[in-house]
């Protein structure tokens, strides 16, 4: 994409969504970072990061909402839009994935566990592609998705893969939808990643079934790792470059494992 347009990254304040959000600005754009307001401190200074790396004259957001509110989300690309003048590329990156099996799970776990990873990612797709098609020059939706989404990754995650499964049908159907206004959509799916979350999961998953979540898989894993925050951000760098431009409709999965390999250098729905 063009020097100085402009990227909305949401749960942004640590983890998968502050790599992100700093490649992004190293690679030239302006970018506005989102999450909800009990993490405002922890947002705010990854504003104060992107500033400090990229020199005088950046400007960067801080932009608190909840992504499963429809008025909080279409405030916030407004908002977006109104300070740094356009949208151009929307990683929805906020989600959640509680570490409990069906049978115990209750129906208010399952519908914020929704709320936040579907309903969330189809408001941030909705009024992204909203304003886009109002800019009429195109832009770049993408979504979080996970290996998850392709096949169960296991016990205790049961709704979190369903949710997931969710992402990638969402990815797919909105990349025909947008795509005769040449904004593309695709999805990053990674297996588990260096994060406080994954070490969150890898203490429920010990403390359950006697081993750790991450150390389960790394053994389907051909380079024996997990992934790092890095990994995924150098990704999601790709996928909202021109570079991409013939790719919608795509779920990139980071180091291939038996979910198989869906990256593919044309447009395609996988």
């Amino acid at each position: 994409m063009e020097s100085k347009a402009v990227a909305l990254v949401t749960g942004a304040a640590q983890g998968i969504g502050r790599a992100v959000a700093l490649r992004l600005a190293a690679d030239g754009f302006t970018v506005c970072v989102n999450d909800l307001p009990s993490n405002a401190t922890k947002l705010s200074a990854v504003v104060d990061e992107i500033k400090a790396a990229t020199g005088p004259g950046r400007a960067s957001s801080a932009h608190l909402a909840d992504v499963s509110v429809d008025e909080e989300v279409r405030t916030m690309v407004a908002e977006v839009v109104r300070l740094h003048g356009s949208l151009d590329v929307m990683v929805a990156n906020a989600g959640i994935m509680p570490w409990v099996q069906l049978a115990e799970m209750s129906a208010d776990e399952w519908d914020r566990l929704m709320a936040i990873n579907v309903r969330g990612t189809f408001l941030c797709y909705k009024y992204a592609a909203v304003q886009m098609i109002a800019q009429g020059k195109g832009g770049r939706i993408i979504g979080a998705c996970s290996t998850s989404g392709k096949r169960p990754g296991g016990p205790f995650m049961g709704a979190y893969c369903a949710s997931k499964f969710a992402v990638r049908g969402l990815t797919q159907a909105a990349a025909l939808e947008f795509g005769p206004h040449q904004i593309t959509v695709n999805a990053y799916a990674p297996g588990p990643v260096e994060t406080d979350m994954l070490h969150s999961i890898d203490a429920s998953s010990a403390e359950t079934i006697g081993t750790a979540f991450s150390e389960r898989l790394k053994a389907t894993i051909p380079l024996g790792r997990v992934g790092t925050t890095t990994d995924i951000a150098s990704l999601v760098s790709f996928i909202a470059s021109k570079e991409s431009g013939f790719i919608t409709g795509a779920r990139f999965i980071p180091s291939a494992n038996q979910y198989g390999c869906e990256t593919l250098p044309t447009a395609v729905y996988v």
